[in-house]
């Protein structure tokens, strides 16, 4: 229970009210290192709980060490993805309920007129997206001197956006922070581990098994397809009688408006998200697909960054991604905080490799089905593995025994 955690009343409370009946794996694994100052690297799959993880110690921080006169934000929170900002700033507002903390986000995309207002607001805890707070640093509108806690969510995505360089000198001239947290999908990159090492100070690391209730339990399956044709068939069999909600993932902003205008010139109706588009457009279309007014929404990976939509049945990778990693996060927009949901992959021949690296880097098999009257004519082509070249040894002692005669050779002059 959350109450175990010594944990402040008016917190448990609000926790309480969120439908949050004990902590999950990561929450109690961070939240008592947290609340004595350690600084955290944090592993926590999506879906897990690890916004609460960070907002509640700091909550608690901010409730046991008061602000004593007006100043900036004591806890800065950097996300890569507008969408991310705004979900940790409701969760933060929902977790603070109760208290006299006040919270505050921004982001790109919004007037500067209501960043100033949210900067001359004093607020205790800042949610923000690198890009844009870096302008406020910039034009001396933000004070990181006041920062005592920063935390980065999804780290793993903020370098993937090149978020590197801003991070670092947001992190620079927040310099007298008492505590750093860093939370990413996956440690396994060089590059996460390495971002930690320059920003972290000795910190405690933390990767969270989740408990089968938390574990995203989706179903997964692939088609192979032997053409656009047959790969748009099979799409829309699943559009039209298997799903409630769904994202269709595509590979370039191209593709996707060629799916968006087939789509619709089949009566389907659906709305999209590509990147580099207006905000305004941007929210619109997301609205319009959690209020459930569309029930399809296309987006490259790029524009999906940060979407949490609750009740989401289904993914379908109607093109396969760059990469296994991206893969498991673009299935884990369904199936969340254990509920269940279906991933399906449409793979082309020439796709196909992609299935085995999937494979390999989840540990689990793709198992493959058909539809009557939509099987495949063609049969899943060959994956021949790369085999390295060794040199013979046979070779390697005749190139030494080269060397041997010619540097008797050499002494023999």
């Amino acid at each position: 229970m959350f109450d175990q955690l010594d944990l402040d009343d008016d917190l448990c409370k609000a926790v309480a009210e969120m439908g949050y009946a004990s902590p999950t794996s990561i929450q109690s694994l961070v939240i008592p290192d947290a609340m004595e100052g350690k600084d955290i690297m944090a592993e926590a799959p999506t879906g897990t709980g690890k916004t609460a993880a960070f907002l509640l110690p700091v909550c608690q921080f901010l409730l046991d060490y008061p602000r004593r006169e007006p100043g900036s934000s004591r806890v800065l929170i950097l996300v890569p993805t507008r969408e991310l900002a705004n979900q940790v700033h409701e969760q933060a507002l929902a977790i603070t309920k109760f208290t006299d903390l006040s919270c505050g986000v921004i982001t790109g995309g919004i007037n500067y007129g209501t960043d100033r207002d949210t900067l001359s607001s004093h607020c205790d805890i800042l949610v923000a997206t690198p890009g844009r707070l870096f302008e406020h640093i910039e034009q001396e509108s933000f004070d990181c001197r006041d920062v005592e806690s920063l935390i980065l969510d999804e780290a793993d995505r903020m370098l993937d956006m090149g978020f590197s360089s801003i991070v670092h000198q947001i992190a620079s001239e927040a310099r007298w922070r008492k505590q750093s947290m860093l939370f990413s999908a996956t440690l396994e990159g060089r590059g996460v581990r390495e971002f930690a090492k320059e920003l972290l100070n000795e910190p405690v690391m933390h990767s969270a098994n989740p408990s089968r209730k938390e574990k995203n339990k989706i179903i997964q399956w692939y088609h192979l397809a032997d053409d656009l044709t047959h790969k748009n068939a099979i799409l829309m069999h699943h559009l039209q009688h298997t799903i409630t909600s769904c994202i269709v993932f595509v590979k370039t902003r191209e593709r996707l408006h060629n799916l968006k205008d087939y789509l619709q010139s089949q009566d389907i109706k659906v709305t999209y998200l590509q990147g580099e588009m207006p905000q305004d457009k941007r929210n619109a279309a997301l609205e319009s697909f959690k209020t459930g007014a569309t029930n399809i929404l296309i987006a490259t990976d790029v524009a999906a960054r940060g979407i949490d939509v609750q009740n989401i049945s289904h993914v379908i990778n109607y093109d396969m991604p760059r990469s296994a990693d991206v893969f498991v996060h673009r299935i884990g927009r369904t199936g969340r905080a254990g509920a269940k949901g279906t991933a399906i992959s449409i793979v082309e021949a020439h796709d196909f490799e992609m299935v085995g690296k999937v494979e390999r880097y989840t540990k689990e098999v793709l198992k493959s089905r058909f539809i009557k009257d939509l099987r495949p004519k063609n049969k899943p082509p060959q994956v021949t593995k790369k085999k390295k070249v060794k040199t013979p040894a046979k070779s390697k002692s005749k190139t030494k025994a080269k060397s041997k005669t010619r540097s008797k050779s050499k002494k023999a002059k």
